[in-house]
Formats: C-alpha cells, sequence, structure tokens
C-alpha cells in the first residue's frame, strides 16, 4: 500500500480530501470498484502519508481524518457507504472509530 506511516515530506498547499456519499450502483461498477483490491483496519489512530492519489469505497467503518499541513485543517469524516479521493501527497492522522473494510486503488504516479 502506498500510504504510508512516514510523515517526512509531506505537502504543504491546498490539497484536499473528496468524500461523495451514497455513489450510484452504475458509478461504481463504471468504476470497476469489485475488482479493486481489499484493506481493512482496526479502530485506532493511524499516521499516513499518501504517496499516490487514493480512491476508495467503504463497505464498513468509520473514520476521521486530520489532514497535516494544509489549508483545509479541519478533520474530515465518511463512512460506510462513501467514496473518497485522497490527494497525492497528503499527511493526515486516521482516527478510526469503526474497523474499516474498503476497497482502494493508488492512481498511477
Amino acid at each position: 500500500m502506498d500510504a504510508q506511516s512516514n510523515s517526512d515530506s509531506c505537502s504543504s498547499s491546498n490539497l484536499r480530501i473528496i468524500v461523495q456519499n451514497n455513489p450510484s450502483e452504475v458509478q461504481l461498477s463504471e468504476l470497476g470498484i469489485k475488482s479493486w483490491p481489499k484493506w481493512a483496519c482496526s479502530p485506532g489512530i493511524y499516521q499516513l502519508k499518501f504517496d499516490a492519489e487514493e480512491t476508495c469505497y467503504l463497505l464498513r467503518g468509520k473514520v476521521k481524518v486530520y489532514p497535516k499541513n494544509t489549508i483545509e485543517m479541519s478533520p474530515v469524516e465518511f463512512g460506510a457507504g462513501d467514496l473518497v479521493i485522497i490527494p497525492k501527497g497528503l499527511c493526515c492522522t486516521w482516527d478510526v472509530t469503526l474497523a474499516v473494510d474498503k476497497y482502494y486503488k493508488f492512481q498511477p504516479s
């Protein structure tokens, strides 16, 4: 996984997490979500750095993300049924309150 627990070389710009609530089945099918790898984690606090843009679809779970070194400093919340785009270069803290199970895909650099 390209999301790393290392906080070196974090971007400090206007990076934004995009959350789309309850995308349609048609959209999910067009994206090919079910062919993407799956990832899961237990509740906890995780320090992450995204070395590539990630698109993910949460099957279950609840997350509050605290971006670091960005203009958007307020937390971003998402959970089961949300389609999320996390920008390349984002350093953040994930506060996972309900175990996460998601499909994910990294964009080529």
